[in-house]
């Protein structure tokens, strides 16, 4: 689960985000800036990747802004973060700016803890996103249940998990949507097989298999009967940006390590290793980028943005394995 050490962000901090649980990583990142933008458009938010830090642009970031006078700058895979820049990081930590809130996500792993501990010592506050044990996923659930304001006992909660599977994304999104749907009513078994059946595990990780396998009408055939079985699309795109996201963490890790720590720098349990490394033939660093966006996109007009969400996953397979072999 993700725990915070100290208050809640805001101007004039530096957060560290740290493990290699993107979904609970992510909502940090998405709480932060909540805290400091209060709901308005006023503060101005630069998400970037920490390879693309130089001291100019860190400068500029972190400096006065011609168009806001509050910002948040969120560097994401801090673990790639150029030698140079360190030193200068460090120093911003101790003296930081009080208009910028910024926001430093590490995925976890051995790469950049020099970094994390030299920030840990100018005493940023930190949240740390660890998935939880599969015996605690029923209370997940229940979480994201009273977050989006509904209620469920514990043997529904289990329920879900056996039917979605262990993805953190997965299990919020259907939470989200068994809370909407639920008409003020506590969320049950029966509405739980209703939608899901058992079977969303195995259908929405079949579609997101196929695809980023490049093959495209076992994927689009697999999409209709999960559509037809009552899987919810957010599950297909949350499986699919589970599988790009990990494969692209196989594709950009050090080569010659070993297998325990590759696993912990993908952030896959080992066994899972042999599929990546399948999966990873005929995939290059565009065609990954390409995808990743596809999805993104297809995940935004499933949540609200496309009036047909058949229509949005379908495109998303077609721009996926159309994005495998891609140079």
């Amino acid at each position: 689960m993700a725990a915070r050490r100290g208050s809640a962000p805001k101007l004039g901090d530096v957060l560290l985000v740290t493990g290699a649980e993107s979904f609970l990583a992510d909502r940090a990142v998405r709480s932060a800036i909540a805290a400091v933008s209060k709901g308005t458009d006023e503060v101005e938010v630069t998400d970037l990747d920490a390879a693309a830090l130089d001291v100019g642009v860190f400068a500029e970031l972190t400096g006065p802004s011609l168009f806001a006078t509050e910002r948040v700058l969120v560097v994401r895979a801090l673990e790639n973060l150029p030698a140079e820049m360190a030193p200068h990081l460090i120093e911003y930590a101790g003296a930081s700016s009080d208009d910028v809130l910024v926001v430093l996500v590490h995925s976890g792993g051995q790469k950049g803890k020099g970094v994390l501990d030299k920030l840990r010592k100018a005493s940023v506050n930190e949240v740390v996103a660890t998935a939880p044990k599969t015996w605690e996923l029923p209370q997940f659930v229940a979480g994201e249940i009273r977050l989006h304001g509904g209620t469920v006992d514990e043997g529904a909660a289990s329920a879900l998990v056996d039917a979605v599977g262990h993805d953190l994304r997965a299990l919020a999104g259907a939470c989200s949507q068994l809370v909407s749907d639920s008409g003020g009513q506590a969320v049950t078994t029966a509405l739980i097989g209703q939608y899901f059946g058992g079977r969303a595990e195995v259908t929405s990780f079949a579609v997101a298999d196929a695809a980023i396998a490049g093959r495209t009408e076992p994927a689009l055939e697999q999409l209709r009967w999960a559509l037809d079985c009552g899987v919810a699309p957010v599950l297909v795109t949350s499986a699919m940006a589970g599988g790009l996201r990990g494969l692209a963490k196989y594709s950009s890790a050090p080569s010659g390590m070993r297998e325990a720590d590759l696993a912990r720098e993908v952030g896959v349990p080992p066994w899972k290793l042999k599929q990546l490394k399948q999966q990873s033939r005929g995939w290059t660093p565009g065609g990954l980028a390409a995808a990743i966006k596809a999805v993104a996109q297809a995940d935004a007009d499933v949540k609200g943005a496309s009036g047909d969400a058949g229509y949005a996953l379908e495109r998303m397979l077609l721009k996926v394995t159309a994005s495998h072999g891609r140079r």
